[in-house]
């Protein structure tokens, strides 16, 4: 499916992006990308709803913008911007 593939477009440039240090294109692929998918009624890849912040649309890269800590049976993710997720293991 065409949507498919640009999702996953989308993340390999936010994911390049925020490498470089580009974030505000980083932000912006991630937004894009989450549109397509809802548009197109897609689920987002695990690896995308794992980096990238519900809240501040910022591409995440453990221990330069969030810190990751396990805990008990889950790991901890804590955006620069506050928010923590909790995905289990």
């Amino acid at each position: 499916m065409i949507a498919e593939e640009r999702v996953e477009r989308l993340h390999a440039l936010a994911r390049e992006a925020a490498a470089d240090g580009e974030t505000d294109h980083a932000r912006e692929y991630v937004r894009l990308a989450r549109r397509v998918a809802e548009r197109n009624r897609l689920s987002l890849p695990r690896t995308f709803v794992r980096f990238a912040c519900d809240d501040c649309d910022r591409y995440r890269r453990p221990g330069v913008d969030a810190r990751v800590r396990l805990a008990d049976g889950h790991v901890v993710i804590a955006c620069d911007c506050g928010r923590i997720d909790r995905y289990p293991y």
